[in-house]
């Protein structure tokens, strides 16, 4: 009698959408014309059960003038999923750089966030099980200016959606940051170095 095949009884690697994504990094920046149109966002992507959702919760439970914290939404009642937290970096302290912020801004982060999960960055399986933090650079300067809404909103939904991409795919990976160390050169330290600061 022949002998019997042994079976593996190894367990069945997990697909992208069953993986596991605790915490995620990435930043971008994209830029237009005007100065005041540079979007920079940096994300922070993880499961709502974990790390990032607790961030999240204590994000909105505390907080802070000058500081608020809101969710991305398409418009007023239409949250987008993952849901996305936005901090911003400058300390908001008028009326029209809060509605700045709130409009043209926070509407374009949204819509980047769908643009990552119709790209496939994020698995639309997990679009209710994920949760993103994005740290906002609105530059002050819009409240001395005559603002192109239609620019600051396409910067920070292209900016968005790359930084989804970058975290979601560990992008610079450290092969490509090892081999570049010496070949990138921090803007402002530049400027500083040059004394233009």
């Amino acid at each position: 009698m022949p002998k019997k095949k042994s079976v593996s009884k190894k367990s069945p690697k997990k697909s992208a959408v069953g993986e596991r994504i605790v915490l995620r990094t990435g930043e971008a920046l994209v830029e237009a014309a005007p100065a005041y149109s540079a979007a920079e966002p940096e994300v922070v992507i993880g499961e709502l059960d974990g790390p990032v959702g607790f961030a999240i919760a204590n994000l909105i439970g505390d907080q802070t003038r000058g500081h608020s914290r809101v969710f991305a939404i398409l418009n007023c009642d239409v949250q987008v999923r993952p849901v996305t937290l936005m901090v911003s970096k400058v300390t908001v302290n008028s009326t029209k750089y809060t509605n700045i912020l709130m409009g043209s801004v926070q509407a374009g982060i949204a819509n980047g966030v769908l643009d990552a999960v119709r790209a496939g960055d994020i698995p639309k399986e997990k679009a209710n099980d994920l949760g993103i933090i994005v740290s906002v650079w609105l530059d002050p300067s819009v409240t001395e200016v005559e603002v192109d809404h239609n620019i600051l909103f396409e910067t920070n939904r292209q900016a968005t959606a790359k930084a989804i991409h970058k975290a979601m795919h560990n992008e610079p990976g450290i092969d490509w940051l090892l081999k570049n160390q010496a070949n990138v050169t921090h803007y402002f330290h530049q400027l500083g170095v040059e004394k233009k600061l």
